[in-house]
């Protein structure tokens, strides 16, 4: 990339990263508001201290209805298939809308899907409004919508750094020749991120916050820490194996039976149905629902093992529902949430510390999930803050199990992935 080429789109890549931020926040609050409406105001309205069980079935319904809607009516499939893992792939222009409803239709109505693959898609779609607006090429294109990726996942996980990370991850078969396209997308998401922080006087918009808050300070590894760190691992290698080749067996044989409506509306009916399950059994319905995380603090506050296991089986089951029937979101966050669980349930047995267990299950679960060892860590870190600064090697050994050991599964047990 020339000296003078290689400016332009740096300063192109500062002038989309605030629309691309705000583009990304825009969304995050509209979710979050509705998802609030919808959980929390409606049942109050009702007359109910919690959303009651028309409403845990019901609400999952309509989210299927709407995604089906933007699928199949408007074009761009309502964007990646989150069974795809992560995609840095260019999104059309043409393709913002049905991204959004499918989006909003997921997250918003209890979907166990995270926001980053929306977030993804939105940001490139800003690179490419401004690649047109100026006449670049495919090759400056395809910079630039990197670029507004970056800008919006960083809104996302509280800075350039982790963004950074998981798009240089995800881009590593691209080699050498991977540095000059992030550059643009580096000097997007920091001036993008200016919004939250703020300039002089301004004290910027409200940011994302990562980190789960009030965690005790871990102040002192034990060979015992290091022992479960690799076991729960390997236990999240498997897990997140299982839950992937269900929802392969969901998204393959289940959908060509029954077909994309069928599947859908079938698989918000499960995941409802799950959730009422668990709740009878003690746990929460909105600790089943949704990314988890939101459910992240309630997670490693839990002293009740039998809680944890509830949790992490109807979590499990309906993640792999809500990968394989076609709703629309991203794998990341419900990986970390079982991986916590999981760490937890550790944590409980072995009088562990929750901040040990927090670090330690999101490096496994995000790890075995994405095959991303080094982002991974870093959304630990974010997690745990300097209450775990001394977790993060413990969870770097956990990441590097779930990675070897879910490498293992491929090579001994192939299957095909879903595209």
């Amino acid at each position: 990339m020339s000296g003078e080429r290689a400016l332009r789109l740096v300063g192109l890549g500062a002038l989309i990263g605030i629309p691309a931020a705000l583009a990304a926040a825009l969304f995050l609050v509209v979710v979050h508001e509705l998802e609030h409406w919808f959980w929390v105001d409606l049942p109050e309205h009702l007359g109910a201290s919690g959303p009651p069980w028309y409403l845990v079935v019901g609400l999952p319904l309509a989210g299927a209805a709407i995604v089906l809607a933007a699928r199949t009516l408007l074009p761009g499939d309502g964007g990646h298939e989150p069974l795809g893992g992560i995609a840095v792939a260019p999104t059309p222009i043409s393709h913002a809308p049905g991204v959004i409803l499918a989006a909003i239709g997921s997250l918003a109505f209890g979907a166990v899907l995270g926001p980053e693959a929306p977030l993804f898609a939105l940001g490139s779609i800003v690179g490419l409004v401004a690649a047109r607006f100026a006449r670049l090429g495919d090759a400056d294109a395809r910079v630039l919508s990197t670029a507004g990726t970056f800008s919006a996942i960083s809104a996302l996980f509280g800075g350039p750094v982790a963004a950074a990370m998981l798009l240089l991850e995800a881009g590593v078969g691209m080699g050498a020749m991977l540095i000059p396209i992030l550059i643009p997308g580096l000097v997007a998401a920091s001036i993008g991120y200016l919004i939250f922080l703020g300039i002089g006087d301004w004290g910027g918009l409200e940011a994302t916050t990562l980190s789960v808050p009030g965690m005790p300070a871990y102040d002192g590894v034990h060979l015992r820490d290091l022992v479960v760190a690799v076991v729960v691992g390997v236990l999240l290698a498997v897990i997140t194996e299982v839950v992937r080749r269900l929802a392969a067996r969901v998204a393959g044989p289940g959908r060509a039976r029954l077909g994309m409506a069928q599947m859908l509306l079938l698989g918000a009916l499960a995941i409802g149905v799950v959730a009422l399950v668990a709740d009878g059994l003690g746990a929460s319905s909105q600790d089943v629902l949704f990314s988890g995380q939101a459910s992240l603090p309630a997670l490693v506050g839990e002293d009740s093992a039998r809680i944890v296991i509830v949790l992490l089986v109807a979590k499990a089951l309906a993640y792999a529902i809500c990968l394989g029937c076609g709703f629309r979101g991203g794998p990341v966050f419900p990986a970390i949430f079982l991986g916590v669980a999981v760490a937890m349930l550790a944590a409980i047995a072995f009088d562990m510390s929750p901040t040990l267990a927090l670090a330690v299950g999101t490096a496994a679960g995000m790890t075995a999930m994405t095959r991303l060892i080094m982002a991974s860590l870093i959304i630990a870190a974010l997690l745990v803050g300097t209450a775990g600064v001394e977790a993060i090697p413990v969870a770097a050994l956990a990441a590097v199990a779930a990675w070897l050991t879910t490498a293992e599964i491929d090579t001994r047990f192939p299957t095909r992935r879903a595209a």
